[in-house]
């Protein structure tokens, strides 16, 4: 990945293939839609809609402004379920037995975003948000759903996939065990970060930094 000019946003994305990296994850802002259902469902695909049209409208009126932007971040996704027996379904997620496209899609809940970097704002986005409805060829609930926040992540393991989005159990594996190894836990939503376009890359190639909130093991 192309650096983007802020250190402390590449690092997060120096990840080795394979490999269990632990670091602190600094506030960012981010664009966000919460949603429900499985990743290749209709709510999915629109609140995907609205975050790259916001995301690209922010990046052109900055650029228009200034001369220069920041470049357009890649797509993430925050994956958790809740209600009865959510948490054995996310170890059987950690241990491989299940995973977001193998379990009942339906359960699962989502937070689709994309970080925004400075000089990109709550007021911003707010404008690209009202230029994106104006141009709109349908209703995208999403974008209504849509909200700019700061966020810190804080403590966390990651680790990077490279190859279909069916196998990133192995890797999830390989994350958690890490993580009991390092004498911690996990805590929050299960994260994934896609840096490879499933439109244009083989699934061999396409590569996915999966990411884990930790805390000390009581």
């Amino acid at each position: 990945m192309k650096s983007t000019g802020f250190p402390e946003v590449d690092a997060l994305y120096a990840v080795r293939a394979g490999q269990v990296e632990f670091i602190e994850v600094p506030e960012f802002g981010f664009v966000m839609v919460d949603g429900q259902g499985a990743p290749e469902g209709e709510a999915f695909h629109d609140a995907l809609q609205a975050l790259y049209s916001v995301s690209y409208g922010a990046h052109f009126a900055v650029r228009r402004a200034k001369g220069e932007a920041p470049r357009v971040m890649a797509l993430e996704a925050l994956w958790w379920v809740e209600g009865a027996g959510a948490q054995a379904v996310m170890e059987r997620m950690a241990a491989g037995e299940a995973g977001i496209r193998q379990s009942d899609r339906d359960r699962w809940r989502w937070c689709a975003m994309i970080m925004q970097l400075p000089p990109i704002d709550k007021a911003v986005i707010g404008q690209a948000v009202g230029e994106a409805k104006a141009k709109a060829k349908r209703e995208l609930a999403s974008l209504d759903a849509l909200r700019y926040e700061r966020w810190a992540e804080g403590p966390s393991a990651e680790i990077m996939h490279v190859g279909p989005y069916a196998t990133e159990h192995t890797s999830i594996v390989a994350l958690h065990a890490a993580i009991a190894a390092h004498g911690m836990r996990p805590r929050g939503r299960h994260h994934e970060i896609y840096l490879g376009d499933p439109l244009r890359s083989a699934p061999e190639k396409l590569r996915t930094i999966l990411r884990q909130p930790v805390e000390p093991r009581a």
